[in-house]
């Protein structure tokens, strides 16, 4: 079910995508962590903020 309200939106997309990635265990940490919650590496990065496209 696609969302078409640009308010809910916008909402689902800060909630999804504003996170950082542990590039070395994979754990979702939140946009001011430093290190990783999980494996406490510094090796962070923001998540990609790209919609999957749906094939076929």
């Amino acid at each position: 079910m696609p969302l078409t309200d640009p308010e809910k939106l916008q909402i689902v997309q800060k909630r999804v995508f504003i996170k950082k990635v542990c590039r070395e265990c994979g754990a979702l940490n939140s946009v001011r962590a430093t290190k990783c919650r999980k494996c406490h590496s510094r090796n962070l990065r923001l998540k990609k903020k790209e919609l999957p496209t749906k094939k076929g």
